[in-house]
């Protein structure tokens, strides 16, 4: 199973139904999402987790909404209410603005988990962070990125075609909002695979950074030694003094050693910074004898 549904399966055996308030407001959740459909005295409702299925029938029977069929359509399940009684009652919840009122966070929560229930989608932590819940309505899009700002979760608003959607790319704000649904042990296994890529991430660039540093130290002894051979061709090694002639006797024979590791077969021993200079001057006078 994709982590998604794995998600989704986790938030549909939440045992939180008692609440009536928090039922409906998951509900009316639901019913923004894009998923939903209220057409021709129908009111429809699909997806491919039969535990998110169920956990619609379980909403409609809290709301005393008895009356639906649940068929097997292709990969996805669908639920479909056509009772003219219970069908009215349930557009009116889910279009009449009024019907969100929330007091507190539990009511705010199970209304941002039937967002998510009803058109959210996660991708696995492992491959890249994105989750994303797709509305059909741009104010309520709005109103639940607002919900979320409360609770210092930042989504970002993406206009689409036909429909609005709030997303958000940062693993920090992801791991966030499963806790705020209340998607605990999702939160563990996303966090465990975060710190893994984080490790992970981290162990590359430092093997980049050691091999961009490899290759520069390599790049400059290569210039060096061509430099050094230069100067021993045109007849004027003699003319650099002592310590030039000892470094560069040492570069040629140490063609991989850094300046630190020169420095320390030098007699005496000179820091990195003196070793620089050196070789600086052995450069320049290659550079001398080339112009000539």
């Amino acid at each position: 199973m994709s982590f998604s549904i794995d998600v989704k399966e986790e938030l549909s055996k939440l045992n939180n139904l008692a609440n009536k308030q928090c039922v409906k407001l998951e509900f009316v959740g639901y019913g923004k999402t894009c998923n939903v459909s209220i057409v021709d005295n129908v009111l429809r409702f699909s997806t491919e987790s039969e535990y998110n299925i169920n956990r619609f029938a379980k909403l409609l029977n809290n709301l005393q909404m008895n009356h639906y069929q649940i068929e097997l359509q292709g990969k996805n399940y669908v639920i479909i209410v056509k009772n003219k009684v219970e069908f009215e009652k349930l557009k009116k919840i889910c279009e009449d603005e009024a019907e969100i009122h929330m007091e507190n966070d539990m009511e705010e929560k199970a209304f941002i988990r039937g967002c998510f229930l009803g058109s959210g989608s996660i991708n696995n932590p492992e491959n890249k962070y994105h989750i994303e819940i797709i509305f059909k309505q741009k104010d309520h899009s709005i109103f639940a990125l607002n919900v979320l700002e409360k609770y210092d979760i930042h989504f970002k608003l993406l206009e689409k075609t036909k429909y609005y959607s709030i997303y958000s790319k940062d693993g920090e704000e992801i791991s966030k909002f499963l806790a705020f649904i209340g998607a605990n042990h999702a939160v563990l296994k996303f966090e465990d695979i975060r710190v893994y890529r984080d490790m992970r991430n981290n162990v590359n660039r430092l093997v980049n950074c050691e091999t961009a540093n490899l290759s520069k130290t390599v790049n400059a002894a290569v210039k060096q030694i061509e430099a050094i051979k230069q100067i021993k061709l045109s007849g004027r090694f003699g003319n650099l003094t002592d310590n030039l002639q000892e470094m560069a006797e040492l570069r040629l024979a140490n063609p991989e050693a850094s300046l630190t590791e020169l420095g320390r077969m030098t007699n005496p021993p000179i820091g990195r910074s003196g070793v620089n200079h050196r070789l600086k001057a052995i450069m320049k006078l290659a550079e001398e004898i080339q112009e000539n």
